[in-house]
């Protein structure tokens, strides 16, 4: 079986559907966790935020942003966020699944939507909210090399950060909080492969553990 079928196969096992459609009316996002083939290897693609922008400035990050009164689903808001952001066309993307739903620290329902994107995808950015995007192997989220961590509370308990330095500009970048902990999970549900450090979470079931979260911080609203 071919690595993109495999993956694919892989994580559709843990499509959320539309189990979650029916939480209460919170404020919603999408972000999209776009991975492509390259020599042989799954990579995933990820933005720099704007410096000029309010939020996070400066920030690794994934495509992604606020629901919109025109959007259908959960899957339209990354698509459409990512096509304005970096100019991903939406009809050359393939989506393979929805992950659970994260409720953050502001109150923002966040649901990750994992696709494939061609590996000749060459990236727009709109400079009004991107300075950057780049890519890295899917496998760098397992290694401990370039990895550490931080006994600060946070939604996934411990908080990761990764240093990356991009062999083909030199720059140097912090990929930490939710992101690299999204980006650890796609890792281990894709690759099938533990990591070299403590991630904090079930590895064996990931997706109950992740569930159990959301429905005691929602418990708590």
């Amino acid at each position: 079986m071919e690595l993109k079928e495999k993956t694919i196969r892989s994580l559709k096992t843990y499509d959320s559907g539309d189990e979650f459609s029916h939480l209460p009316a919170l404020p919603k996002a999408s972000v999209l966790i776009p991975l492509l083939l390259r020599d042989g290897q799954l990579h995933m693609l990820l933005t720099v935020r704007s410096i000029n922008l309010k939020q996070h400035a400066g920030e690794v990050c994934f495509p992604g942003g606020k629901s919109e009164s025109g959007d259908t689903d959960e899957t339209h808001t990354a698509l459409r966020e990512a096509q304005e952001e970096i100019g991903l066309p939406s009809h050359t993307v393939e989506v393979i699944c929805k992950l659970f739903p994260i409720l953050n620290k502001a109150g923002l329902l966040i649901t990750p939507v994992i696709a494939f994107i061609e590996s000749s995808f060459e990236a727009l950015p709109n400079a009004d909210e991107v300075s950057k995007v780049f890519t890295l192997p899917l496998e760098f989220f397992t290694k401990e090399a370039d990895h550490s961590c931080y006994p600060v509370s946070s939604i996934f308990s411990p908080t990761h950060s990764f240093m990356y330095t991009d062999p083909r500009t030199g720059n140097i970048h912090q990929i930490w909080g939710l992101t690299a902990a999204l980006a650890i999970t796609v890792a281990v549900l894709a690759l099938g492969k533990k990591p070299e450090f403590e991630v904090g979470f079930d590895l064996k079931d990931p997706v109950s553990g992740f569930k159990d979260v959301l429905n005691r911080r929602l418990s708590k609203l």
